[in-house]
């Protein structure tokens, strides 16, 4: 009798746990983490767009002309200074003006700032002309949240916090156990959040971004965008990441006391377990994480 009380508890326990909510890391698995700030690094994320591609080369383009114009600059300095110092030159020529030069250096300015500009702003436009969106996201800065919604999957919305946010933004033991919970290591604490964008890869995606009370900012720097959340207005980035992985910005606009603990996190995923998620997220079966 003993025996068949236990195993009909076991069927119940089994039962019970089966209709529980699924957690979007069950649904998704483990994905690696590629866009996350490193310590000490002063480069940039790996590059997981082309938008983003675009801007590296960019940077890399102008610091090649910068570090030409330093050089210049100081070798023509450090020139004047030997050559013409009072021990080297002890009288000095006596005039006002030198045409040549003065056509030269306002020339020579004005050609590198045109090859600037004709490299840079294909580079602006790229970014600035909203193509068709495969999957639609509006996001919404709060004080201090995002609020996410898919206008074209009913049902699909919810809220983002940082982990950690409802400790008063402190590292304490069960924060650590909510990170292990959600697939992170303490080291992601203050970037991870307990929902996620979750997009698939390879796809066109389109972000409207508003602001709900102050203006925030949604921005990922591995994916090359950032887009100003003002209340009242709409405005569109877009990007199309080629790389499964978790990838993790913050608000980049001051926007009051919690500023600091507002990031982002975007799980890129492949179009079977984006599917695969919609289909649990309609259903109402997925929890936090």
């Amino acid at each position: 009798m003993k025996m068949r009380n236990l195993k009909a508890l076991g069927f119940a326990a089994a039962a019970t746990l089966t209709a529980l909510p699924a957690t979007a890391q069950s649904i998704l698995g483990d994905l690696p983490i590629i866009g996350q700030p490193q310590p000490g690094g002063i480069g940039f994320q790996p590059a997981a767009t082309s938008l983003a591609e675009e801007v590296h080369w960019l940077d890399g383009f102008l610091l090649v002309i910068i570090t030409v114009i330093v050089l210049f600059v100081t070798g023509l300095i450090l020139w004047v200074v030997f050559r013409y110092n009072r021990k080297s030159n002890p009288e000095a020529a006596e005039f006002t003006h030198n045409s040549p030069l003065e056509v030269a250096w306002t020339v020579v300015p004005i050609l590198i700032l045109v090859v600037i500009g004709a490299f840079s702003l294909p580079v602006l436009f790229d970014q600035q002309r909203i193509p068709e969106g495969d999957v639609v996201v509006k996001v919404t800065g709060y004080q201090w949240y995002w609020g996410y919604e898919y206008p074209d999957e009913e049902g699909v919305e919810f809220s983002s916090y940082m982990i950690g946010a409802d400790a008063g933004n402190m590292m304490t033991p069960e924060v650590s156990a909510q990170l292990t919970q959600a697939g992170y290591t303490d080291d992601q604490f203050r970037l991870a959040t307990d929902t996620a964008v979750v997009v698939p890869v390879g796809k066109t995606i389109v972000m409207q971004v508003t602001g709900g009370d102050v203006i925030h900012s949604w921005t990922i720097p591995a994916f090359g965008v950032k887009q100003d959340g003002v209340p009242g207005r709409l405005a569109q980035l877009w990007f199309r990441a080629d790389r499964e992985g978790i990838y993790f910005g913050q608000c980049s606009e001051l926007c009051g006391i919690a500023h600091a603990y507002m990031p982002i996190t975007v799980k890129v995923v492949s179009e079977e377990k984006y599917a695969e998620w919609l289909i649990a997220m309609k259903a109402g079966e997925i929890e936090t994480w």
